[in-house]
């Protein structure tokens, strides 16, 4: 069974108050008396509870992590990297993969307010505003990392989704390319940007933004190969594709294998994230970087300071995104 509270003071012969203020370093208590105390707690490897901490007005160094997919290879390198920071600054987190359902967002924003987390980072894009509004009355710090909403007074940390789509476009139209197809997330705020940003670079290149046939699916395999194959099946194929995340571009390289058709000689591909993904694919993908090390550390750096001072004012950090060539595009340039 596991220690008590009340083992412990049992077990030095003191009261239970003793132990509590050995616990929060309040009170006078003599260096003898803890270190007997703390030695006690250490031989019957005692933790004390996180909730009865929080009760107390401490903290519990805790955060808890939204995200909408974990087995998406970006926001599984994202939780690495937040746990990580975490870890080093003294927290632990508690990761939260909503699947992109309402129900399960609700369910795990009421499980970290009961855990009685210091923080939450939200890095799903928000299906309930009045439900996220709450957390600000309730004075729970959030950071929105990788999304953002006008509606949500909360610090942002993500990167410039617009100027990633438009060094994908600008990359694929210097190659020669003018015709092209998008699969892109629709319900993801960063998904539409990056479109946005792709678009307005074929504009400047002289191709325009409306011949662009835009496919929705969600970065998920199954998704992702019913779209690669509607491409296949496209009457006129475009030279290229923009994916606006690795996971849904490297199933395409796989479905073009099966369809008998060549990456990047009969068609080409980018990405966007530069994961695990873009390097294992074959060929390697060509992809738009996020910076994940520098936005999980900025992220944690806003979040403790919130936690620190919540009444500091929001802030919006934003990344810029860079270009990672492999060889997954065709030059048709020559």
């Amino acid at each position: 069974m596991k220690p008590t509270i009340y083992d412990v003071a049992k077990e030095a012969n003191v009261s239970i108050a003793t132990v509590s203020k050995v616990l929060n370093n309040t009170g006078r208590i003599s260096e003898k008396t803890k270190n007997k105390v703390l030695d006690i707690m250490k031989n019957l490897e005692y933790q004390p509870s996180s909730v009865a901490t929080a009760l107390t007005g401490k903290k519990t160094f805790t955060i808890g992590v939204l995200v909408p997919d974990i087995a998406n290879p970006f926001f599984a390198e994202v939780a690495r990297a937040l746990e990580n920071n975490a870890r080093e600054l003294g927290y632990s987190i508690i990761l939260c993969s909503t699947d992109y359902q309402l129900e399960r967002e609700h369910d795990y924003l009421d499980l970290l307010i009961k855990k009685q987390v210091d923080g939450i980072i939200i890095a799903t894009e928000p299906k309930d505003v009045k439900k996220l509004r709450n957390l600000h009355d309730q004075n729970v710090p959030c950071v929105l990392f990788s999304v953002d909403h006008l509606a949500l007074d909360s610090h942002v940390v993500t990167t410039d989704d617009i100027r990633g789509g438009y060094l994908a476009g600008r990359y694929l139209c210097q190659k020669g390319h003018r015709t092209f197809a998008v699969i892109t997330e629709p319900q993801r705020a960063s998904g539409r940007l990056r479109v946005e940003g792709f678009k307005k670079a074929l504009a400047d290149e002289g191709v325009n933004p409306a011949d662009v046939q835009v496919i929705e699916a969600k970065s998920k395999i199954e998704e992702a190969k019913l779209a690669a194959n509607q491409i296949f099946q496209m009457e006129k194929r475009p030279t290229a594709v923009f994916a606006t995340t690795d996971l849904i571009a490297a199933v395409f390289i796989n479905a073009a294998r099966k369809a008998g058709v060549s990456v990047p000689n009969d068609i080409s591909i980018i990405g966007f994230d530069n994961t695990i993904h873009a390097e294992i694919s074959d060929p390697g993908l060509t992809t738009i970087a996020q910076p994940i090390a520098k936005l999980a550390s900025y992220t944690m750096e806003q979040l403790l300071d919130s936690i620190e001072d919540p009444g500091m004012p929001t802030n919006r950090i934003m990344l810029a995104p860079t270009l990672v060539e492999r060889e997954s595009v065709k030059d048709l340039s020559s």
